[in-house]
């Protein structure tokens, strides 16, 4: 079965039509990256329909721990991923194998530090991330988090097992660890919010429960991994495989620590200028939380869809086989960008409908919702380029690329702007600071792209770029 898996002439990624080939591995992909959003938007919504906009305030002062342990995870689970399969491609299965265990123990070991950092620091995490340790928001805050942050180690090793488990060519399974863990946490949300009254705590654990159930089903799938055999017994930390791992994972990692630090910057400077406003510190909070996880479903498509390519990258570039790289690069970038700008109308035309569905506020904080959907999430068609390109340069190991890339739209251009506009126009600063960051990002992605297109060279005679048109 290995041996002819392994086979490159045999291996449909190297010669499957690339429409059907990409549909094959995204679409589960997309579904996972789905319903891995679902799990905080569940919380959000049943919070905000049980404990209101305080509670709204506080799952956004927790959240950048989330994007902390999503980067870690995928510093993981995309650079096994890309190492397994362009060893796989060019025919090196050992060396493929010796990268799954290697990702595997540094996951489980990063995990569990992870969860016990938090969990140790968590007031001083919720005051740096936004909360006022005086103010409404941050006992709601603190106690949320003490409880996720013991389901860490379960939703990193889940994580970054949906990334190997996809590349070995089981996409469906890798959805089915994600869906399993978000429909038992919708279940849960109700029961411990509702029947149980346990309030925030409630939603608390249920996202540890589930992260719990997601985590063992992942594990279930190593024992028949397709690819070759894994063993208990070779898992281990390598070096090398860890730096190979760390250098195809770091630019997706340095763009979530990138989310991670904006999402900071942006709570402070909401809470900050907020409360020269008419707003107050709390409702700028409380809104930013809601936009953010209503981005994260339309950021799940671009990532899904960029994941689901990344074994297509990979084998590809190992095989040689240039035209089908690009050729998937530009159906990717296609489908991210549609996508996009189906989310742009929404956020133009159906504002106050779907903040509504996070629970309801005061006529100003309906006002300053339809603002800052209106004008943060302004040009979102552009964002979802972003993780495309990453996983691009990540897959194809062009590390340094993917690197910048992911150090543009936050770190060289948000996050500047956050903190200079305000001094000027405000809280209305910090909305115009988006659309600019987005509009250079997308710019200077698509370039480097295809700068490395011309790296190529003459492709492979047996490429066909025009496979699955």
């Amino acid at each position: 079965m290995a041996g002819q898996y392994n086979r490159q002439q045999d291996n449909p990624l190297g010669s499957a039509p690339l429409i059907p080939l990409i549909a094959a591995y995204a679409i589960p992909s997309v579904i996972s990256m789905l319903v891995g959003a679902a799990y905080n938007i569940t919380d959000q919504i049943f919070i905000g329909h049980v404990v209101g906009m305080l509670g709204n305030a506080a799952t956004n002062v927790a959240f950048p721990t989330v994007t902390l342990t999503t980067g870690i995870s995928m510093l993981f689970g995309i650079g096994t991923a890309a190492n397994f399969s362009i060893n796989l491609g060019a025919g090196d299965e050992e060396e493929a194998r010796r990268y799954v265990h290697n990702g595997l123990t540094g996951v489980a070991i990063a995990g569990i530090i992870t969860g016990i950092l938090v969990f140790l620091f968590r007031n001083s995490i919720v005051v740096l991330c936004g909360a006022d340790a005086g103010g409404n928001v941050f006992p709601y805050a603190v106690s949320y988090l003490s409880i996720t942050a013991c389901g860490l180690p379960f939703q990193m090793f889940a994580h970054t097992s949906s990334s190997i488990i996809r590349a070995d060519g089981s996409p469906r399974y890798s959805m089915i660890c994600t869906v399993t863990g978000a429909i038992l946490n919708i279940f849960l949300d109700w029961l411990f919010m509702y029947p149980f009254g346990m309030g925030i705590k409630g939603a608390a654990a249920a996202t540890v429960l589930s992260q719990m159930v997601s985590c063992l089903i992942a594990a279930l799938y190593y024992p028949k991994f397709r690819a070759f055999r894994l063993s208990v017994r070779e898992l281990g930390i390598s070096s090398r495989h860890l730096t190979g791992s760390m250098e195809a994972g770091i630019p997706n990692f340095c763009n979530h620590m990138l989310m991670m630090c904006t999402n900071i910057v942006l709570n402070n400077m909401l809470s900050t200028y907020g409360a020269m406003s008419v707003y107050g510190p709390d409702i700028p909070l409380a809104v930013s939380g809601v936009a953010q996880k209503t981005s994260m479903i339309m950021v799940s498509f671009a990532v899904g869809v960029a994941q689901g390519c990344q074994p297509v990258w990979g084998f590809n570039l190992g095989a040689k086989k240039y035209d089908r790289v690009k050729g998937a690069y530009w159906r990717a970038f296609t489908a991210a960008f549609l996508i996009g700008v189906i989310f742009f109308f929404a956020f133009q035309f159906f504002p106050r409908q779907i903040i509504s569905i996070f629970g309801t506020g005061s006529d100003l904080y309906y006002e300053f919702a339809e603002k800052y959907l209106r004008v943060f999430m302004m040009l979102v068609f552009f964002q979802n380029i972003q993780p495309v390109s990453i996983n691009y340069f990540s897959a194809t190991g062009n590390h340094r690329q993917g690197l910048l890339v992911s150090l543009s739209r936050q770190g060289l251009f948000l996050i500047p702007l956050l903190v200079i506009l305000p001094k000027f126009m405000g809280i209305n600063g910090i909305l115009a600071a988006s659309p600019i960051s987005d509009t250079l990002a997308f710019i200077m992605s698509v370039s480097m792209v295809m700068i490395s297109f011309r790296k190529f060279g003459k492709t492979d005679e047996n490429s066909d770029i025009n496979a699955g048109s």
